[in-house]
């Protein structure tokens, strides 16, 4: 079978070892004799699956018994509407830097006032803004770490005297932070942590039961906290393909894991910008690790320059419609050789 390069920005590659523990479980899991996707929940196989995967994420990110995780359903989309449902008596503070974190503010705007207290919207979000403040008088300060479509990434935190909120979906575990530092931590697995179908939270436990509204039980954090993710039937094979890449994560570390995605970044970022027939499409400064956008200077070659990526078995190369041009992904599990591939493919393109 020939290796294909996938850039795709999501759902995204997997480590191979990873896929493999995935295929044998599908046959025969944990020595059960019974398919993953046809084990209850209930048992006590799968049972353990998921408190590995809780106390894995623990340790990766170093912190204590204050905080809960759970692994949730319907995407870091439904957190968009949790996160204020759960946390906004009054008002919330938001930085807007992309598509997700538009979204999210759109959502939590019903449920009480939103400021908007920087936007990079008017250079269509290639860049993060930091000249804001945040004031004490917020219940909550929300932003999203890494955007994929717009290819910018948050390389500091502003620090905070009330509570930290981050949509981490496309680059957590990428890179060494203070986890702690956050009060409330989300994102999608399909990503850096597994295959689609299943969602990290990780709260700090304080910051909960403070609003006086009614929250509905399926859409209440403390109903998931006390049922150990298992309220409703959590995604099995969602949840055991993160654990194994929790595995992965934690046999590496985060330090090895960063600076082998700063050589990836760092490579094709070099080749961008030293080839007269390229150019990235955001501020140097604010350069995504993890999804890198670039165009040709000359767009009506862009047909050109996707039949080379496809006949070098390049794919997930074609920008979003938003940018346009060309968005390379290169999370945990890319591996440098494919951005080598890219990058010489670039180098010869005429």
């Amino acid at each position: 079978m020939k290796q294909i390069h996938n850039f795709s920005a999501g759902p995204a590659i997997l480590p191979q070892e990873v896929i493999q523990s995935c295929s044998d479980a599908l046959h025969n899991f944990s020595g059960t004799n019974l398919s993953l996707i046809e084990v209850s929940h209930r048992s006590k196989e799968f049972v353990a699956v998921m408190d590995e995967a809780q106390s894995l994420v623990k340790k990766i990110m170093n912190i204590g018994e204050d905080y809960e995780v759970m692994y949730l359903q319907g995407g870091a989309s439904s957190q968009f509407l949790m996160v204020a449902m759960n946390l906004l008596e009054t008002k919330a503070a938001y930085l807007n830097t992309g598509t997700w974190s538009t979204k999210a503010i759109k959502e939590a705007k019903h449920f009480g006032q939103i400021d908007e207290l920087a936007s990079s919207a008017d250079k269509n979000f290639n860049y993060i803004p930091k000249d804001y403040k945040i004031g004490s008088d917020y219940d909550y300060f929300h932003c999203t770490s890494n955007n994929t479509i717009f290819g910018t990434q948050l390389n500091t935190f502003p620090t905070s005297s009330v509570p930290v909120i981050c949509d981490m979906s496309s680059d957590i575990f990428s890179r060494q932070i203070d986890f702690s530092s956050f009060d409330l931590i989300y994102a999608g697995a399909q990503k850096n942590m597994g295959p689609a179908g299943t969602t990290l939270v990780v709260v700090k436990k304080e910051i909960l039961n403070r609003v006086s509204r009614y929250i509905p039980t399926m859409l209440d954090y403390n109903t998931h906290i006390d049922k150990g993710s298992m309220f409703n039937t959590p995604s099995v094979f969602a949840v055991y393909g993160c654990l194994q890449t929790l595995k992965w994560i934690d046999n590496q570390g985060l330090k090895q894991i960063e600076n082998y995605n700063n050589q990836k970044a760092d490579l094709l970022y070099s080749e961008i910008d030293q080839n007269d027939m390229f150019e990235g499409t955001t501020a140097r400064e604010d350069r995504s690790k993890m999804n890198a956008t670039f165009v040709l200077k000359d767009d009506s070659l862009n047909a050109s320059f996707l039949d080379a990526c496809s006949e070098a078995n390049i794919s997930g190369i074609k920008g979003h419609r938003s940018v346009g041009g060309f968005r390379a992904s290169m999370y945990n599990a890319m591996r440098l050789e494919s951005v080598e591939v890219l990058v010489d493919v670039m180098k010869n393109f005429k």
